[in-house]
């Protein structure tokens, strides 16, 4: 069997990674920014920290801030038509995974036309996307170096999964003095997104010993850094670690895909409007309780990532640890407990359900469910 590998062509990761990345990007002679970003993050001053470096290069921009929590199709037209409208060449996606993933959509349909849905599924593109330069400011999403791109369409209620090669950025920042700033539930919900991206591709279907590598070293990064992470957020080195800890997760699932967390979960944002953080790190323990069947010794793998001592279980002991072990991770950094917590409805369950099957997230899952099986763990979730 043969694996691809996909990654930025450049990558800029530390303090002060921003100003050395708009240096590269004065290289490349790009003459004007739509700068793709949310209100709040103008809001708190944290787009200053982008403008002040393009103005000091001398690079014009116009900044576009009505990205919403879950990217929509109208957001990415919008986005289109100011791109049009302010003569740009080429995008700054400023933020988490939203801003991302919303200049992922514009620039992918800049460059290929027709709508954004059109693109849903795998490598629906033919040409490369408009140039674009993703700047994090969460340790979560890895949304700056992945082929994913996830737009919510209003209509059907649904988030599109858009998973290709044309959509992953030319150049990838992560400076942790972006994220000190940043909330502490926006932390913990980030860093549980994290986690789950390192286990869901680490028990994938296709993972190999590159996308290995790069979820077991994620784990223990967040195992021990997103505790400190929330507790202390000025504290730059557990900031630092979590960025890498969240790149190293993106590597691993850009190349090894995911499986039904992210399935579900698109569904719960899709359908709420839901912390798409949020949604997964509850999920994650119920979906890894559902694949011990098919995926007991890799789960007794995480547990040992995870810092038990697994030596003297059976595999399916060792996994059963593991679920444990994320439950009490995601309790102490308090992520919500149930979806009833988050308002979702059980009368809900089978439309989620049906979705969710259709999400190519799930296609890579250890075990494939039936509609009746994924009903049953969002029972379990409420």
């Amino acid at each position: 069997m043969s694996y691809n590998f996909y990654m930025p062509m450049l990558s800029f990761i530390g303090e002060g990674s921003l100003k050395d990345s708009i240096i590269e990007v004065k290289k490349r002679k790009f003459r004007k920014a739509l700068i793709v970003t949310d209100k709040m993050l103008v809001k708190a001053k944290l787009v200053d920290m982008l403008t002040d470096e393009l103005n000091t290069n001398g690079i014009k921009y116009h900044i576009y801030d009505k990205t919403n929590p879950n990217p929509t199709i109208t957001n990415v037209n919008d986005g289109i038509e100011i791109f049009k409208k302010e003569d740009c060449d080429f995008i700054i996606s400023f933020g988490g995974g939203s801003p991302h993933d919303c200049a992922k959509g514009i620039a992918l349909i800049l460059a290929n036309g027709g709508e954004i849905k059109d693109y849903e599924g795998l490598d629906k593109s033919e040409k490369p996307q408009i140039p674009l330069v993703a700047i994090n400011t969460t340790a979560g999403t890895a949304s700056e170096i992945t082929r994913f791109s996830i737009i919510t369409d209003e209509e059907r209620q649904i988030k599109m999964a858009i998973v290709d090669k044309h959509v992953t950025p030319i150049i990838a920042v992560n400076d942790p003095k972006l994220m000190a700033g940043m909330p502490k539930a926006l932390t913990a919900a980030t860093g549980m997104d994290a986690l789950t991206h390192a286990i869901e591709a680490y028990v994938s279907t296709v993972a190999n010993p590159i996308t290995d590598a790069c979820a077991e070293k994620a784990i223990v990064l967040i195992r021990d850094n997103l505790k400190n992470a929330v507790d202390n957020g000025s504290d730059l080195e557990a900031r630092g670690n979590m960025a890498f800890a969240e790149y190293l997760a993106g590597m691993a699932f850009n190349n090894a895909s995911l499986g039904y967390v992210h399935a579900m979960a698109h569904q719960l944002g899709g359908f709420y409007n839901l912390p798409h953080g949020v949604c997964n790190a509850l999920l994650l323990p119920h979906v890894q309780e559902y694949n011990i069947k098919a995926a007991a010794p890799r789960l007794k793998k995480v547990a040992e990532f995870m810092g038990a001592d697994v030596s003297k279980m059976s595999d399916q002991k060792g996994a059963e640890k593991a679920v444990e072990l994320i439950r009490k991770l995601s309790q102490d950094v308090g992520i919500p407990k149930s979806l009833e917590e988050l308002d979702v409805k059980k009368e809900d369950f089978t439309i989620l359900a049906e979705n969710a099957l259709k999400d190519v997230c799930g296609f890579t899952n250890p075990i494939q469910a039936t509609k009746e099986e994924i009903i049953e763990i969002f029972q379990k979730a409420y």
